[in-house]
């Protein structure tokens, strides 16, 4: 272990912002976080140097993470989006919000499609995806005529909770395909809600076998786009769906960090 983090400290690692997520402790103290999975497949398997942000703009801002970070995760989380950001009104089936995120995340995704910055969408994340760019959600699509329950089982181990559970599908010869080697994979599954219209630039590349979105990338984006529904910080450093999907991410932060190297050394 100690050889491990000696390697690791010795040369400067691509920093990858991990969107983190407000709750509160024992019911009364506040407080942000990010999942341990997401900082091991960041650390581990991207090979990346994990930084959780307190996705707040009370104490952020979209400038600072675009200079900070060359790469970031948009994590799972419970709180959905607030349905007002896609144009619609909030009712008891959108269920939780957590506006502060909302704020951040939002013009961080846009702001990250423009200038060719990498970022990968997880679950809630792939929904600020979509919605970012213009596109709508369901709010329970276990309501919706002929769709399985996608929520997490409310009870059981995690190793349970996060078994796979479902075949995604994805376009012949799209991105995905190319990546994974494979048309047909299993995935876990813990969301509620998911796309209802894609916005403009977001291409659909996978779906589940009831027709839900699952895999999605922005249209001629400059940079690594891809977002799945699913969560692949599950065990990624040993499933064959979630390791090349966060060793593709680690990459193209890396590539990041080296183009943007030359101007922070200026500056410096």
């Amino acid at each position: 272990m100690t050889d491990v983090k000696e390697e690791r400290c010795g040369a400067r690692r691509p920093v990858v912002g991990i969107i983190g997520n407000s709750y509160l402790l024992n019911d009364h103290y506040p407080v942000h976080s990010g999942g341990t999975m997401n900082s091991a497949a960041v650390a581990e398997v991207a090979g990346c140097l994990p930084l959780i942000i307190p996705s707040d703009p009370r104490f952020v801002c979209v400038k600072e993470l675009l200079d900070l970070c060359d790469g970031f995760l948009l994590t799972g989380g419970r709180p959905n989006i607030h349905p007002s950001e896609y144009g619609e009104e909030e009712t008891p089936a959108h269920g939780t919000f957590d506006r502060c995120r909302d704020a951040i995340t939002l013009p961080l995704v846009r702001a990250c499609v423009e200038r060719g910055q990498p970022f990968m969408g997880i679950c809630r994340g792939f929904q600020e995806v979509n919605v970012a760019l213009g596109g709508t959600l369901h709010p329970e699509i276990r309501d919706l005529p002929g769709r399985m329950n996608h929520r997490m089982p409310p009870d059981g181990t995690l190793e349970e909770q996060f078994a796979l559970r479902h075949k995604v599908t994805f376009t012949e010869g799209g991105p995905f395909h190319r990546l994974l080697g494979a048309r047909e994979v299993m995935t876990n599954t813990l969301h509620g809600q998911g796309i209802a219209r894609p916005a403009p630039r977001i291409v659909i590349d996978g779906y589940a076998p009831d027709g839900t979105p699952e895999a999605i990338y922005v249209k001629d984006a400059p940079g690594f786009t891809l977002s799945v529904q699913w969560h692949p910080e599950w065990n990624a450093a040993n499933d064959p769906v979630s390791r090349p999907l966060f060793q593709a991410f680690g990459t193209a932060a890396a590539e990041w960090a080296a183009r943007r190297a030359p101007a922070v050394r200026r500056s410096a």
